[in-house]
This record gives structure tokens, C-alpha cells and sequence, in this order.
């Protein structure tokens, strides 16, 4: 492990939330939760206001509404979020060539790597100058951990949320790890923390008490010895600053339970679709298709086939997904449906095409039309009729009177819209028909404008994302 403290982790602060925080004025200071609306919805992410009730990530979107009413429920808005997160990726580069992304809000950095750091000072410097370069850009906070090592360096983000910097300095990790819970550590979950908590071992220091034979005997030999040498404060992992993706995919998961066959395919087959449209928006093509398949039962089945060579063409993709459906059961009701592209490449085989038509075909063709009629109506872009235009909260949207606002909600054929924009006062609510011509979707507006050569946050308030 290293002698000086450059690894960094930067977590940024209630990402989502904060993010929507600093788009819309009057929800700023308040109880912000983002994710899936439906009744099977859950909670992405939810800002510090709404932890005060209880609600946390991944907790179904039901229960979060039972413990915070009052609060604003959003869908997410993911284009914005990847904007913002290219910003702070583009500030970790230029620290170092060695960033390594765990998700669009979370990345290591090697700063011995970039020569940005080399000591625990320089360190705390670079992060202190870091955290201040993303609030200039994006208006939104991030916390950051400085250590030896990854494990570390995670750690100590933690405890510096929100908005803070915590430095680990080399030769106190052991005493700063030993009072904490088993679960701090990396690889210990639920079942795991029972095992041990069976055995009487509760903290990190238990562990390391325990020693290195106990462990191989409670939890195997792999398992055992990697626990060890983490409550030891041991960790040797370095920075990857490229993770090859290994596959591309989208899913859904419906309100209610799918049950009409047809209505299945037709599913199927836009899903294929979203699913090339990001493949090639990754510059990328690949040989196997997999279908996944949540059943009302709640019973998870996969399906696969590997094509002669790798594509990107929605016919193939869409045609050996249907393909896969024919294997698959879904007469008791269909929950969840996913397609997904694995064995990736970064070129295509031209003479695909033919090896996707088989006499094994999907559908008959009056049911593949209307498929295609479907999907035509979702994704060409094409003025909508009036009354099949679905307002999601939180959506932006711009009416010819009145400017931009976002959707605070929608139904009986009624549209509420909070007029404001990142830089303005908190705006005034109207309400509309939904098919209101004048009324009409949305690009997001940055978050951060420049103003006379100065980046600044969104005036009139502070960065979101911090309790304060």
C-alpha cells in the first residue's frame, strides 16, 4: 500500500436530487425524492431533506410516499444527469490520466499518477480545489475521501458527506477501522454481517482479532483471507482508468402485469430497439442477444443466442430477441422484460442480416405491422395527438406565453407547470389542458450559466445538494 494519501474518491452529494434541486428554484430547502412513480416504482435517490423521514435509496416508492406526502416526487431525467456527470469526469481527468468511473456520480482517482499529489497535503489541497471547481461548474456539491488505498479513500468519503473532504493519513487506518460495524467493509453484506454477527464478530477490529484461520472457517477460504487483509487496512487494488463494457441493456418493469402475448412482443421489440439505439450511441455492436423474462411469480429467466459475428443492425437484434421469446412462458402474467447485447466489439459484420431470418420468425406478419405501426408511433418524432401526450413530473416544458417551467404533475386531462428557470426566483404554478397547443416538451437548461467570462452557481441560491 502506499505511503502517502492520493487516492481520491468522489462521491457526489444526493446526486439526482440535487441535481433537480438546482434546476428548479422552489425546490431547493426541500424534501426532493427521484425515481420510478408507478406503484412497483422505487426510490433512486432522494435528497438530505427527505432522509430526515426516513427515505432512503432503493426503498419502495409506495413506502417513501407514506413516510413523506409533502415531498416532491420526481421521474428521473437521465440525459441531464450524464451532461453533468461528463463535467465532473472532465474535472477528474485533468487531476490525473488514471480516473476510474464506478457510476455516473462516483469515480477513484490516481493523483501520484497525474503528479497532482504526493503527499498528504498536496492531497487535501487537490481535493479542496477539486470540490470547488465542481460547484463553479455544476452548482452541485460533492464529498471526497483522501487515503492510501481505494478501500480507504471510499471510506472516507462517506464520513465526509455531505459536502466535506476527509483525509485517511497513513499508519492510523487500523484505529480509525477498528469501532466500525463489519459492514463498512467491501464485500460484506446482510447475509454475510449475520454470519459473522453469529459468531460474535460486529466490528472491523473483531475481525482483525479473529485472525485470518477463523475467517477461512466461517466464510471459506477466498471470502476469508480478502476480509482479513481489509481489516487490516490492506488493500492493493489500483486505479483502473478503463472498465470495458461488457454489455449494453435496457428494461422495464410494468405496473401491472402483461399477460396479452402480442402485447408482450410488441414490448419486446421496442426494447430491442432502445437497446441499438444505445448500442450504437456507444459506438458498438455485438454477437449475443439475451432476453430476461420477470415473471408474476417473480421467477427471473434468461434466454441467449450468439449471432456469427457482431451487429448493431435493430432488425437482428429485434428478430433474435423475439426468437428467444418463443421459449419462453409467460401465460401467468409478465412483470418485467429486458433486452440486452453482450459480446461486444467496436465494429459490425455486414452480412448479418440474413443470418437473422430463419423460418423460426417471431410473429405472423399482420401481428409484426402492427408492431411496427406501434413502435412508429413511440419513436418518430412526429407531432403526437393531443390526447395521447403524457406529462412526466419533473419534465421540462415550454409554453409560448408564458416560457420554460417543469411538470409538477399531471391527470384529468390537466397539466400543472411551475414557471422558473435555474437562475430565477422561484415561478408561478399554472395549470393547462394536457393538449394545450401552446404547451410542449423541453430541453433541460444548464444548470450553471456563464455570466461576463464567470462561472457561478444558479443565481439567487446556493448549490444544492448539502444539508447546509
Amino acid at each position: 500500500m502506499r505511503t502517502a494519501p492520493t487516492i481520491l474518491h468522489l462521491d457526489m452529494d444526493a446526486f439526482y436530487a440535487s441535481a433537480e434541486q438546482a434546476a428548479k428554484p422552489s425546490l431547493r430547502g426541500k424534501a426532493v425524492i427521484v425515481g420510478g412513480l408507478g406503484p412497483r416504482g422505487v426510490v433512486a435517490t432522494c435528497s438530505y431533506e427527505a432522509r430526515v423521514f426516513g427515505v432512503h435509496s432503493a426503498m419502495p416508492m409506495a413506502q417513501a410516499r407514506r413516510l413523506a406526502p409533502n415531498a416532491a416526487y420526481l421521474v428521473p431525467r437521465f440525459g441531464l444527469y450524464r451532461d453533468i456527470s461528463e463535467q465532473v469526469m472532465r474535472l477528474l481527468r485533468e487531476l490525473s490520466p488514471l480516473v476510474e468511473p464506478l457510476s455516473l456520480d462516483e469515480a477513484f482517482v490516481d493523483l501520484e499518477a497525474g503528479e497532482t499529489a504526493w503527499d498528504a497535503e498536496s492531497a487535501r489541497l487537490t481535493g479542496v480545489k477539486l470540490r470547488g471547481d465542481i460547484r463553479a461548474v455544476t452548482g452541485l456539491t460533492g464529498s471526497v475521501g483522501l487515503a492510501a488505498s481505494k478501500m480507504l479513500a471510499k471510506i472516507a468519503s462517506e464520513q465526509a458527506k455531505p459536502d466535506g473532504l476527509v483525509l485517511i493519513e497513513p499508519g492510523t487506518e487500523r484505529e480509525l477501522l477498528a469501532p466500525m460495524s463489519v459492514r463498512t467493509l467491501p464485500g460484506v453484506g446482510p447475509a454475510t454481517g449475520d454470519h459473522l454477527r453469529r459468531a460474535g464478530i460486529t466490528t472491523v477490529g473483531e475481525i482483525a482479532e479473529a485472525g485470518e484461520d477463523e475467517l477461512v472457517r466461517l466464510l471459506g477460504k477466498a471470502h476469508g483471507v480478502a476480509l482479513y487483509a481489509m481489516a487490516l487496512a490492506h488493500d492493493v487494488r489500483p486505479v483502473v482508468a478503463e472498465r470495458d463494457t461488457k454489455s449494453v441493456s435496457v428494461e422495464d418493469t410494468y405496473d401491472v402485469d402483461i399477460h396479452d402475448r402480442v402485447r408482450v412482443r410488441m414490448e419486446v421489440q421496442r426494447l430491442a430497439d432502445r437497446c441499438v439505439r444505445r448500442l450504437r450511441g456507444a459506438h458498438l455492436s455485438g454477437r449475443t442477444i439475451v432476453l430476461k423474462v420477470r415473471r408474476y411469480d417473480f421467477s427471473t429467466l434468461t434466454r441467449s443466442e450468439t449471432l456469427r459475428g457482431p451487429t448493431d443492425d435493430p432488425a437482428v437484434v429485434r428478430e433474435a430477441a423475439a426468437r428467444l421469446l418463443e421459449s419462453v412462458d409467460t401465460t401467468g402474467g409478465v412483470r418485467l422484460l429486458g433486452v440486452g447485447v453482450s459480446g461486444l466489439a467496436d465494429y459490425t459484420q455486414e452480412d448479418l442480416f440474413a443470418q437473422a431470418r430463419t423460418a423460426a420468425a417471431a410473429a405472423s406478419a399482420e401481428e409484426l405491422e402492427h408492431v411496427e405501426q406501434e413502435e412508429a408511433e413511440e419513436t418518430v418524432e412526429e407531432p403526437v395527438p393531443p390526447a395521447e401526450r403524457r406529462w412526466h413530473a419533473g419534465h421540462d416544458v415550454r409554453h409560448a406565453e408564458f416560457g420554460h417551467g417543469w411538470v409538477q404533475g399531471s391527470g384529468l386531462g390537466r397539466v400543472t407547470v411551475r414557471f422558473e428557470t435555474p437562475g430565477s426566483l422561484p415561478g408561478r404554478v399554472r395549470t393547462f389542458r394536457s393538449d394545450d397547443p401552446l404547451l410542449e416538451g423541453a430541453e433541460p437548461l444548464p444548470l450553471v450559466e456563464r455570466r461576463g467570462g464567470d462561472v457561478g452557481s444558479p443565481a439567487g441560491a446556493p448549490a444544492a445538494g448539502g444539508e447546509g
